[in-house]
């Protein structure tokens, strides 16, 4: 007590605290957490609530039957039991374009459909011209990854042996394969034999004569490839045996394309081979008329005598030698007859009329065999 006596100097003690009550719930101004907490659970709220979540549900819905229904339509055949279709796809055609000429085909159902699900595959920009054989028993999905893969349509085009490169454009462009005044232009190009390595002033010769399964509207640039490397091919086996001849490649397809020229026969190959390879080896013009028409610009299906005596690159009744160039594509068979002559002393051949020809070793033997066979035959012709 003395203490508190000495410290209070004999007055009251006073407190210097300042204490705040706050009032317990219930009691006093109600705070905004809990009124928010009373206002979300109200009876009214709890209907919005509920009235939001079934529009969302009923959109949700709504949005996802129509995807699933066009995802299911995507997968599955339209119609079965239907014929096939062939379909062009121009260069340049939109997926929406294609998707409303195959709809308009009845080949799919829905062109948007197909649409919307090229673009959700990201295949809208994708699709590849061309030519197409197509089927409504075929899904709009197969459809699709065709167009993508670019699965077109071939024809089967055979290039006979003997052809020149303006009947083989004349072919291309009936069968509507590639542009045939485009191709042509191209083969006979100087520019291009360049390219593909071959010393002759054309692709004459150099376009292998045989089947292809071509797609219509190809480039010019692309069948002409194709064809070329086909020989390039054929000629890889042979490879040794043109060493062995003697003689260049160009020189070996110039001979070839001349005997495919004189006879349809297979057993004369060889033998005309050997008859033009014994000419050279003697340094006598080799005289063959196929290089003579070949050379003749206004050539009306009638060789005659003055003709022999035009001049002309080609005309071999002038020049000694080889012709300029290959006169046509020579097959397999004229290539290996010349690198594989038969071994023979003839040096003359005349036609028989009957598709065969008759051989001769001496230039009076020949004269014979021509006044037999041709009443009007015009001397000494291979």
């Amino acid at each position: 007590m003395r203490f508190w006596r000495k410290l209070g100097r004999g007055r009251p003690f006073q407190s210097q605290v300042s204490l705040t009550v706050v009032a317990p719930p219930g009691h006093g101004s109600p705070s905004p957490t809990l009124e928010a907490a009373k206002a979300a659970t109200s009876p009214k709220n709890r209907r919005r609530r509920l009235i939001l979540g079934l529009l969302l549900l009923i959109l949700i819905a709504l949005l996802a039957l129509p995807l699933a229904a066009a995802w299911r339509e995507i997968k599955i055949p339209y119609r079965a039991g239907q014929s096939d279709q062939v379909v062009s796809i121009p260069k340049g055609y939109t997926s929406r374009q294609v998707a409303r000429d195959l709809a308009g085909r009845g080949l799919i159902p829905s062109a948007w459909r197909f649409t919307l699900y090229a673009r959700l595959k990201g295949l809208g920009g994708s699709l590849k011209a061309g030519e197409y054989r197509l089927n409504a028993a075929l899904s709009p999905e197969q459809i699709l990854g065709m167009l993508h893969r670019g699965e077109v349509l071939t024809h089967l085009i055979t290039i006979p042996e003997g052809f020149t490169i303006d009947q083989i454009a004349a072919l291309l462009g009936q069968q509507e394969i590639t542009d045939s005044r485009a191709f042509a232009a191209l083969a006979h190009a100087p520019a291009t034999a360049q390219r593909y390595g071959i010393q002759a002033p054309s692709m004459e010769g150099y376009l292998y004569p045989d089947s292809y399964a071509f797609a219509r509207g190809l480039s010019p640039s692309k069948v002409l490839d194709i064809m070329a490397r086909r020989l390039q091919r054929i000629m890889v086996p042979l490879a040794e045996q043109v060493r062995a001849s003697g003689l260049t490649l160009e020189e070996v397809i110039t001979l070839a394309a001349m005997v495919e020229k004189e006879t349809g026969q297979p057993a004369e190959r060889p033998l005309i081979a050997g008859v033009f390879l014994n000419r050279l080896r003697r340094g006598m013009r080799l005289e063959s008329d196929p290089t003579v028409i070949y050379g003749l610009c206004d050539f009306d299906g009638n060789l005659r005598r003055r003709d022999l005596s035009r001049p002309s690159p080609y005309n071999t009744y002038v020049i000694r030698g080889l012709p300029a160039g290959p006169i046509c594509s020579p097959g397999l068979a004229a290539i290996e007859a010349v690198l594989a002559p038969a071994p023979t002393d003839f040096l003359y051949f005349v036609a028989k009329n009957d598709g065969s020809h008759h051989f001769s070793a001496t230039f009076a033997e020949h004269q014979g065999a021509v006044r037999h066979y041709q009443k009007r035959g015009r001397g000494s012709r291979p």
